[in-house]
């Protein structure tokens, strides 16, 4: 069995890599770990849309009652949720089952501490070596010491009235706003937030159809809400993934703002009101030089950490810093939230709108992005890339030739069998070239013949 947890937890497709019988093992370890360390008696279990989620739920259920913990069953919510009620339940920690902005077929699983934060790294190694044990030496209570299941059917609104809560006073009265909510778990919450603020609300794939979660819509493929926002005049446009923690927003004019732009946005404004910490915020290394050098004239600092949300707040948390997040559109709050909140993201950039006076693109132009090429290659054998003598040769070729005014960034992709290549540089077709000598060599290296 290769090593179950990446970069966001499980991740597999389901009912071939992620299989029921693999879940209710997961849900068994990881109760009995939870219920040890954080001395709960509880877990709240969330899902997406998903068409394999209620399968898969089912497994991790029985996996978690039969070492006597209790299930209180969400239904379909975003992962922002699981984590807050979560974190207001007492004696409690959390599940989501998703694959965010993975393809139909894929599904995951991911834990959360009783605060709603992502388990560390070394709880879901524990987590995996009691999945992995020869003998199963877990408990198995019977009778009345079972596990029980309940189900929390206000789930979605008691979240629906925090953000309300959290974002008061905010007035959203005249806008028109366009929400892609990608046929995933945000579906029924954005455009119900929304409109309970005043907006006009253009909700597009806002279905709860698995069948159709990701599938050339949310924010994965944001170009299809900045159509709409053209077409219907909006003055903005949101487009969620499919556990609705991530989000991409469009201007007036429909252009894409991903999560380095979000990011610049948030930080000006939060810091033009002093409640920036230390003029800072966290990114990754993923992130555009062109977001430094933006905000470097802006007077605000930008650390990097690796790739992943967990490490971005972790290093938010140690530091002391509120405002942190991905490229991607993953971004965290801690005003607001403890992991990536695409709801409360989108209407904290709505309220630097308003309060500025500003439309969004204006906002966002102070970011002028390096050309960027990624490239995403599909490998037998990811791990193989720490190891291959020759994709690291090729690797310090390229640095050499772009030199100080561009970067190579070669990673594994956490959650697919993939690597993932960025380049980035002043030359945009000179960024294509050598984007496809690396990639040209990874997939000779990391392929079966």
């Amino acid at each position: 069995m290769t090593e179950l947890f990446g970069t966001d937890g499980v991740r597999g497709v389901a009912n071939s890599d992620l299989t029921p019988e693999l879940c209710f093992k997961i849900g068994r370890a990881g109760a009995w770990f939870l219920r040890k360390n954080y001395n709960i008696d509880k877990i709240l279990i969330g899902r997406d849309t998903r068409v394999s989620g209620p399968m898969l739920e089912g497994a991790i259920v029985a996996g978690i009652t039969s070492v006597g913990v209790d299930v209180i069953r969400l239904g379909v919510v975003t992962t922002p949720a699981v984590a807050l009620l979560t974190r207001e339940e007492e004696d409690a920690c959390g599940v989501m089952i998703s694959a965010s902005h993975n393809p139909v077929p894929d599904n995951g699983i991911k834990f959360f501490n009783n605060e709603g934060i992502k388990l560390t790294e070394q709880e879901e190694k524990e987590i995996e070596s009691l999945v992995k044990a020869d003998e199963d030496t877990l408990p198995r209570p019977t009778g009345e010491e079972v596990g029980n299941v309940s189900y929390l059917e206000e789930a979605g609104w008691k979240y629906i009235n925090h953000v309300l809560e959290r974002l008061k006073p905010l007035d959203l009265s005249g806008l028109k706003i366009v929400l892609d909510c990608g046929y995933g778990a945000s579906y029924e919450i954005a455009p119900l937030i929304f409109e309970k603020l005043g907006a006009m609300v253009i909700a597009i794939n806002s279905e709860p159809n698995g069948e159709k979660i990701n599938v050339d819509c949310g924010s994965t493929h944001p170009d299809k809400a900045g159509d709409i926002v053209i077409d219907h005049n909006a003055d903005v446009g949101f487009s969620f993934d499919g556990d609705g923690d991530r989000v991409i927003a469009l201007d007036k004019q429909g252009k894409v703002l991903d999560g380095d732009k979000i990011l610049a946005v948030l930080a000006m404004y939060l810091n033009s009101k002093k409640e920036l910490p230390e003029s800072t915020f966290v990114a990754t290394v993923m992130s555009n030089l062109g977001l430094e050098l933006a905000m470097e004239k802006e007077g605000i600092n930008v650390e990097k950490t690796k790739v992943g949300d967990r490490s971005v707040l972790y290093h938010m948390k140690k530091n002391g810093y509120i405002l942190g997040g991905e490229q991607s559109g993953h971004i965290i709050n801690l005003r607001e939230n403890v992991t990536g909140d695409g709801v409360i993201t989108a209407l904290n950039l709505m309220k630097a709108v308003k309060d500025q006076g500003k439309e969004l693109g204006e906002l966002a132009s102070v970011v002028k992005p390096l050309p960027q090429v990624l490239v995403n290659v599909n490998v037998d054998d990811k791990e193989g890339l720490w190891t291959d003598s020759e994709i690291d040769e090729q690797k310090r070729k390229a640095e050499k030739e772009l030199g100080d005014t561009g970067r190579v960034l070669i990673r594994p992709s956490g959650t697919e069998p993939k690597i993932r290549v960025m380049v980035e540089g002043q030359d945009e077709e000179f960024l294509h070239k050598i984007a496809n000598e690396l990639v040209g060599v990874i997939k000779k290296k990391l392929n079966k013949k």
